[in-house]
């Protein structure tokens, strides 16, 4: 077996780091406090992946035992774990992978726990064939020592199977970086001890749960876990839409969306940048009236803007949005624009000053019982606009139709338009 140590100190000419390697006799899970024989800033195991499921595999993961220790450790210890470097790995590992070679992270699951310094294994995987492959080394070592690590968002992963399909998939396309990820059959015993602990030894910053795999209960009890300790949890979405705003940033954003809706849920879009984040607030009976004509139309037009819009259980969008300081008087005008747009899709609009007026067209019952029509298809005949027959009269539409209309006051309105 053998074991790669990297220290600082002077970069070789190609790379940014100084390894060191050291071989050793005994099993690599069983490696605990090896760090104290060696002086370095982390620890890179390279070893076999073995599986009762071989497929030709490269792997990146932090050792430990989020329960028992099966394979080396101790039960219920974590050493720290080294996110923003396995991020590089595994993306390199990614370039590098030879044809049929699967790449993923793998779940936290044995040995060494007892370290101190920052450590995680690259492992080739699952049999001889594959441990024997000279292009599969290759890659390995190309991915470590060409590794870049810089930039991520450290994460604690929950749920999932043994390769972390979901956590490889974030990792691999977004800055998401994950350190300890939690097994599906782990969850059920997780508590909020261990969950910080997790956090903890990964430098995380926030969480993520990979929903599909735990079932609601589970999903409700991390939840609970996750306020106690105080974690912010992202979806996949969000970490899509970082794009590279930095995590102080996308914190101010979060404190602003709690000064309106403690409760709410802070969706990011593309196009955001650092900066100063500002609320901006349109008028919400126009977001009301625009949602009731054509929300698909609208929100698929607001997921085009450099905004974040909050939600709740009961309000897909709230008239309250966030953007950064020097694109607000742009992205109000924008909001504006998108909401008289998709209403006068569906609808007839009028603009008088600094007022919308919304007119629409709806049956009258009274005038429908007058004429004699009774309840039922008919009315929906003559409210698609086509005219029916009743007891041998002719009825029209505008026979059983009344106009309304409602007067929508936007600040500046003309400016908008």
């Amino acid at each position: 077996m053998e074991l790669l140590a990297a220290g600082s100190g002077n970069p070789y000419p190609l790379e940014k780091h100084r390894y060191e390697l050291v071989e050793v006799e005994e099993r690599l899970i069983y490696a605990d406090h090896i760090d104290r024989e060696l002086s370095c800033d982390l620890i890179i195991f390279l070893s076999r992946h073995s599986s009762v499921n071989p497929v030709p595999v490269l792997t990146v993961h932090v050792t430990g035992n989020i329960s028992s220790a099966d394979f080396g450790g101790k039960p219920g210890s974590l050493p720290p774990a080294a996110p923003a470097w396995m991020h590089a790995v595994l993306g390199g590992l990614s370039k590098n992978a030879p044809p049929g070679y699967r790449v993923a992270y793998e779940i936290t699951h044995h040995g060494p726990s007892e370290l101190e310094t920052p450590s995680f294994f690259v492992e080739v995987g699952s049999t001889e064939k594959e441990w024997n492959d000279p292009v599969a080394a290759r890659a390995v070592a190309l991915s470590v020592l060409c590794a870049d690590p810089a930039g991520v968002i450290p994460l604690a992963g929950f749920g999932g199977t043994h390769y972390a399909a979901r956590e490889t998939e974030i990792a691999l396309t977004t800055r998401g970086a994950f350190g300890h990820i939690a097994h599906s059959r782990d969850i059920s015993g997780l508590n909020a001890d261990m969950v910080r602990l997790m956090a903890e030894k990964s430098g995380a910053v926030a969480v993520y749960v990979d929903r599909k795999a735990v079932t609601t209960d589970e999903n409700a009890r991390l939840d609970r876990a996750f306020c106690e300790c105080g974690l912010v949890r992202l979806t996949e979405g969000d970490l899509h839409h970082m794009g590279a705003l930095s995590w102080s940033t996308y914190l101010s954003f979060l404190s602003l969306a709690g000064k309106i809706d403690p409760g709410s849920q802070v969706s990011l879009h593309r196009f955001l940048s650092d900066g100063r984040p500002k609320l901006i607030e349109i008028p919400g009976d126009l977001l009301e009236e625009t949602l009731k004509t054509n929300e698909k139309r609208f929100t698929t037009g607001l997921g085009e803007l450099p905004l974040a819009h909050l939600s709740t259980g009961k309000r897909a969008v709230l008239p309250v949005f966030i953007a950064l300081e020097e694109n607000c008087p742009d992205v109000l005008n924008d909001l504006i624009s998108l909401c008289v747009t998709t209403l006068s899709s569906e609808e007839h609009i009028a603009i008088e000053g600094d007022h919308l007026i919304i007119r629409k067209m709806r049956l009258d019952p009274i005038k429908a019982r007058e004429l004699g029509i009774p309840k039922g298809p008919l009315l929906g005949v003559l409210m698609k606009g086509r005219n029916v027959n009743v007891d041998g009269r002719e009825i029209t539409p505008e026979m059983v139709r009344v106009r309304d209309e409602k007067k929508i006051h936007i600040p500046g309105l003309e400016n908008y338009l």
